[in-house]
């Protein structure tokens, strides 16, 4: 057995990786496994240029989260997956700007993903102090 390189001694810990990696690597997947749905969805909520942004931000999270899950790349990674959810979260969460039977569903989804987006940041902190 080889003895684990200088990244990968000061990584977060495999588990803390393999799941916030694997939840939204599954994000991104159902993202590009209904590309239409999402696509209009997005059109819904102004999007401009959707069909070519929606594929973009679902590569940039899959892509996120596979560096992160791996610790390849990682400050590319986490920035990558922080980017996405700095631009996804206010533009298709919008729960102040919905009608009262709307609003729980969308603030839950906002504050999930301003989870996510503080756990993304955490990553990169963590890959920029190596």
């Amino acid at each position: 057995m080889t003895a684990p390189d200088e990244s990968e001694r000061n990584a977060p810990s495999r588990l803390a990786r393999a799941l916030f990696a694997s939840g939204l690597a599954v994000l991104a997947i159902r993202n590009l496994t209904d590309l239409d749905g999402r696509i209009a969805y997005a059109e819904a909520k102004g999007v401009p240029e959707a069909d070519r942004l929606v594929p973009a931000a679902s590569g940039l999270l899959l892509g996120g989260s596979l560096g992160i899950g791996l610790w390849k790349l990682p400050k590319l990674a986490s920035a990558s997956v922080a980017a996405f959810f700095a631009g996804v979260t206010p533009t298709m969460h919008d729960f102040w700007a919905v009608d009262d039977d709307a609003r729980d569903e969308e603030l839950t989804s906002f504050l999930q993903n301003l989870t996510l987006f503080g756990a993304a940041l955490a990553f990169f902190k963590r890959a920029s102090d190596e």
